[in-house]
């Protein structure tokens, strides 16, 4: 995504909304909450305030550019939309986010869909546990 992404969107090119798009493809965690952009804002240098990082993640979900996710934590966060379906586990402890696509447990989705006479048009699967390191 870039800039012309933002325009293509239906919105102005404007320095915060370039910032917090650049951050959010740059990021190595895929998944931010507005706090965390925040964070990583001021510590570039960026003087961006924290409802301005509100609003422009708004205009960005209504325009379809990122996704907003309510995991357990309570706390939203946030990830550049995809046409790639994925999953996500998400560790209780830490809060880390693991994303995820099984085929087995798509076709199943379809399989147990059919059977109960549903057509599936979207879905959300989140598992949630504690992410143990392998020895």
């Amino acid at each position: 995504m870039e800039g012309k992404d933002i325009k293509r969107a239906g919105l102005k090119i404007t320095q915060p909304r370039v910032k917090i798009l650049e951050l959010l493809e740059n990021s190595a965690d895929r998944h931010l909450s507005a706090e965390d952009i925040y964070k990583s804002l001021l510590a570039n240098g960026d003087d961006i305030g924290l409802a301005t990082v509100y609003r422009v993640l708004t205009q960005f979900e209504t325009a379809g550019l990122v996704t907003r996710h309510h995991f357990e934590s309570g706390q939203a966060v946030f990830e550049l939309s995809s046409d790639e379906h994925h999953d996500h586990m998400v560790c209780v402890r830490t809060g880390r986010v693991v994303e995820f696509c099984d085929e087995v447990i798509e076709q199943r989705q379809q399989a147990i869909a059919r059977e109960h006479g549903f057509e599936i048009t979207g879905h959300s699967l989140i598992l949630y546990g504690r992410f143990v390191e392998k020895t």
